[in-house]
């Protein structure tokens, strides 16, 4: 009987253990759930963007000036990336990302020539690729479309509105999506 005792002594802190870390697990699991149907929120990353995949090609990309701010998502090393920004189209309806301070923002640092990434809208996920742009008279149709945009869309905590005569800062950089598919 008493080892009988001494047994029971030993499994019950075991399975206190065992139920802690399955515990741990679920919640675990759970908030990675919450999370990656969720996010990006605000400023903080999120994982994968979920959504109705479009598999249609888009040429014109002039509904992204219609909300305040777009998703994508990109590979940073091994896993997704996805994070919310600035989008702009300009009247020919080239779609751009805009990125301010992009030199010290993870995701960016990531991004190579012909990008692969998700762009999602409205619950709908459209497959791009993201290139860089460096030609100067490029930038300044993407940053008159974002100055544009910005007037209707601007908000003064993550994503102030410009005046609308700005100029574009040397500084300031801008990714050009195109579509995918097709």
């Amino acid at each position: 009987m008493t080892e009988k005792r001494v047994a029971t002594r030993r499994t019950i802190p075991t399975r206190v253990i065992f139920l802690a870390v399955t515990a741990f697990l679920i919640v675990t699991a759970g908030g990675i759930a919450v999370w990656t149907t969720t996010c990006p929120c605000n400023r903080m990353p999120g994982f994968v963007l979920l959504g109705d995949v479009q598999e249609e090609p888009v040429t014109d990309w002039s509904f992204v000036n219609d909300v305040p701010l777009c998703q994508i998502q990109i590979h940073a090393g091994f896993i997704p990336h996805a994070i919310n920004l600035n989008c702009m189209a300009t009247p020919e309806g080239e779609l751009f990302l805009s990125c301010s301070a992009c030199p010290s923002k993870y995701w960016s640092s990531h991004v190579g020539p012909e990008e692969p990434g998700r762009l999602r809208l409205n619950d709908r996920v459209y497959p791009v690729v993201l290139n860089r742009v460096q030609d100067a008279a490029v930038l300044d149709r993407a940053w008159a479309a974002r100055v544009k945009k910005l007037q209707v869309h601007g908000e003064e905590t993550y994503n102030p509105t410009p005046a609308p005569d700005a100029k574009r800062p040397e500084d300031w950089w801008s990714f050009q999506l195109r579509s995918a598919v097709g």
